[in-house]
């Protein structure tokens, strides 16, 4: 794993959430191509080349598989691969992975669906500018008239985030701090899609 250079408290550290089994899509969703590059690729790559101080891929079932198909098209020094062992039970395990080893060193941790192959770096730039500037504790891009992913959360946030448990993410810290939350409309249109099923991939071209 790579080491993170960066100071305590400087930026916005991205954790993709990339460890399940891809059951409703019946093959390993992860390394389907989307534009000639694997799906987990495409998204790590978005990530990459935005404003995010570092960035961790969480990986799980078939993690093998996964890391060497990645490895080929993502070699980057704020970029580290990690393998939750847990991942069986649910994404919060998966949430709490990345942000065990991004939590010392960035206040802001952006929490990016690795199946969602159309969040461009432009839009991540925006969330992390506009929720910065407000001084929120949460934030998250709005599409359409719902609220979607990324999403991001501040330090003091982390402690809740660690509480979680089972298929679930941080959609209840929504709620009980509602009036600390900052939402995002991007200046075009945006695609939300995520990919779980054989329709929602062939729907891509």
């Amino acid at each position: 794993m790579s080491k993170i250079r960066q100071k305590s408290g400087s930026g916005v550290a991205g954790i993709i959430l990339a460890a399940g089994a891809s059951s409703r899509m019946g093959t390993l969703k992860q390394l389907l191509p989307v534009d000639g590059v694997p799906l987990v690729a495409r998204v790590t790559l978005h990530a990459l080349s935005s404003g995010l101080e570092y960035v961790v891929v969480v990986l799980g079932c078939r993690s093998g598989e996964i890391r060497k198909e990645l490895t080929k098209y993502c070699e980057h020094p704020k970029l580290s691969i990690i393998e939750n062992n847990r991942w069986e039970q649910g994404i919060s395990s998966s949430i709490i992975a990345g942000l065990s080893v991004v939590e010392k060193r960035f206040d802001h941790a952006m929490i990016i669906l690795g199946d969602m192959p159309n969040v461009p770096s432009g839009v991540i730039d925006l969330l992390i500018h506009r929720y910065l500037e407000s001084g929120a504790c949460i934030g998250a891009v709005a599409g359409g008239n719902c609220r979607c992913h990324p999403v991001v959360f501040g330090r003091e946030m982390y402690f809740h985030l660690h509480t979680l448990r089972g298929d679930v993410g941080g959609r209840a810290l929504f709620d009980a701090f509602s009036q600390r939350v900052c939402l995002v409309t991007p200046d075009a249109p945006y695609d939300s899609r995520d990919i779980d099923t054989p329709e929602d991939y062939n729907r891509l071209s």
